[in-house]
């Protein structure tokens, strides 16, 4: 990359292609060949929705446009690459049109920042103020390579993929005041809120290559775009009668999302990245971040959150809520969420994201192959401290069965559905299995939400057996047969993971929980021993495990 940053043909953009090579390309080079990217090297998982907004996804919408129809979108997915009439639009766009307007180091018009941005107290700060996972003031992770007295070097383009994540997730931290902006007091400003994506519960589909992702993260807009609606690096367009502040300078305002090239583009923070010369060649050393523009509520129509429906809200509330993914929890076991494909009637409940939705009713109009690989990322970051800091970080990708997001079939969708809850059902039988050998103990229960329970051990060993029956009901179409046999074969898996957990808490409870103790439990007196605890999960086991249970009844009456 040049001196000015060049984000069109510098080489910045980290590939690997189906055979593994990996190589680094610009913005238009990896845009024009993202039919041969397999995947993007990126540092974090929450880097990925970061670049898609920003970046890669406002430009490829606004250069060539999106469909209108799914007939459309699927003449364009169906190509498998862009074609040379759009591969045309984009150098153009990149080029004559914009291109000046993609320079990291501009002075006068640096990409996503404020040109000559300063702050009240002439100040600046560590590039490690970019990232979440390095200590720099309130925010000091447990486990960081660097404290706040050493300094950061970044490259121009991991510099880059920083400021973009910094738009999208930065914490709701005070910011430094900016010179200029009317609204910083007593040098800082407070009451930001985190970055648009660290409020929601981000989905990202994604397909065999960089290209089939970029379709699958494109809504089909009957209308089109709004003619008005324009990303930030063409703010100048913009209407003035909005009276939006622009992301070029250092005032913001609280405002809602203009279109989809907006909200894509969102300008959550006002900062300048300061580079240096090194040995090494230009480096990143120096940052200010200050208070940005404030979304005022996210969109039903953003299209990477799933979201919580109220029946009922309350005044002043929406119905539909961003729904965030829970820390801890596999993505599999959020599939309730990702197949929630229907509004709940007359109740509260999930509903999944725009795009899930859409790629279930693009195969069903055979826009998508019949047994199409898609996969969903989730990430997230896990807020503390009245969201200042970052604690823990979400990332997650699972294959996704195509048709289990067919709104008029729900069959298969069911089953998958069925596999997750006798997941967590049996979970929980260990979970009681473990309290009741407890009290037999002479202990007590766990206390809620505290110590390790046989449930997450249980749950993490099902991992690779649910990804290998997602990724087999992918092919399964409607082969009833087949997909009882899967059905089967899970159940038999859960449970010799089930009594593998079990023997081992059986084996680790002292002599005397085989003689037990008697409780006083509502009134009345209860015995627990670990015989009876035994037997309970067992029936339990069986009540959950509908097939394998009449299979083993089936054999047992034969054997007689």
């Amino acid at each position: 990359m040049d001196a000015d940053g060049d984000l069109v043909h510098g080489y910045w953009l980290t590939t690997a292609d189906a055979n593994g090579t990996v190589r680094a390309t610009g913005l238009l080079g990896g845009l024009i060949g993202a039919h041969t990217v397999r995947r993007l090297e990126l540092p974090a998982p929450t880097m990925h929705p970061a670049l898609l907004r920003q970046l890669l996804l406002p430009v490829v919408c606004d250069a060539i446009g999106v469909p209108r129809t799914r007939q459309q979108w699927a003449e364009r997915f169906n190509r498998g690459r862009f074609s040379d009439a759009e591969a045309a639009q984009l150098t153009e766009y990149l080029g004559p049109r914009y291109g000046n307007r993609f320079r990291l180091f501009d002075d006068k018009r640096s990409f996503a920042q404020v040109a000559g941005l300063e702050a009240l107290n002439g100040e600046t700060k560590s590039a490690a103020q970019l990232v979440p996972s390095i200590a720099s003031g309130n925010n000091v992770p447990l486990f960081s390579s660097l404290t706040e007295g050493d300094e950061l070097l970044l490259t121009p383009g991991q510099a880059l993929l920083w400021l973009l994540h910094a738009h999208c997730w930065d914490t709701a931290s005070i910011k430094t005041g900016a010179t200029g902006d009317p609204q910083a007091k007593n040098g800082k400003t407070t009451g930001n809120p985190t970055g648009p994506l660290g409020q929601l519960g981000v989905t990202v589909p994604v397909g065999r290559n960089l290209f089939e992702t970029l379709m699958l993260n494109t809504p089909v807009m009957p209308d089109g775009l709004d003619p008005a609606d324009r990303p930030q690096w063409a703010w100048d367009e913009r209407s003035v009668s909005l009276g939006w502040k622009s992301p070029a300078c250092p005032e913001w305002s609280s405002r809602p999302a203009g279109g989809l090239l907006d909200l894509l583009t969102f300008q959550a923070r006002r900062i300048r990245l300061f580079p240096c010369e090194t040995e090494q060649g230009l480096r990143v050393h120096r940052v200010i971040v200050c208070a940005g523009d404030r979304l005022v509520r996210t969109p039903e129509w953003d299209p990477h959150t799933a979201w919580s429906h109220t029946a009922k809200p309350k005044a002043g509330q929406p119905q539909r809520r961003p729904r965030r993914h829970v820390s801890g929890r596999s993505a599999w076991q959020g599939l309730g969420t990702l197949l929630a494909l229907e509004l709940p009637v007359g109740g509260d409940g999930p509903y999944t994201s725009v795009l899930l939705r859409q790629a279930g009713d693009l195969w069903a109009e055979r826009a998508l192959p019949e047994h199409y690989p898609l996969s969903a990322e989730i990430c997230g970051l896990e807020y503390g401290t009245q969201s200042a800091v970052v604690e823990n970080s979400i990332g997650d990708s699972l294959p996704l069965p195509v048709a289990a997001l067919l709104a008029e079939d729900d069959g298969l969708r069911d089953v998958i559905l069925q596999c997750v809850r006798q997941a967590d059902q049996v979970g929980r039988a260990l979970d009681n299995l473990n309290n009741d050998l407890r009290r037999a103990s002479g202990g007590e229960p766990l206390p809620r939400e505290k110590g390790q329970r046989p449930s997450s051990r249980f749950l993490h060993s099902l991992d690779a057996t649910m990804r290998r029956l997602l990724t087999g009901l992918r092919t399964v179409g409607e082969d009833d047969d087949l997909l009882e046999r899967a059905e089967l074969a899970w159940e038999l898996s859960v449970r010799a993971a089930a009594v593998r957990e079990a023997e081992a808490l059986i084996a680790a409870a002292p002599p005397r929980a085989v003689v037990g103790r008697t409780e006083k439990v509502n009134g009345k007196e209860v015995v627990y021993r670990s015989g009876k605890a035994i037997g309970i999960f067992h029936k339990k086991l069986a009540e959950i495990l509908t097939q394998v249970a009449w299979q083993g009844s089936g054999d047992e009456k034969a054997a007689a």
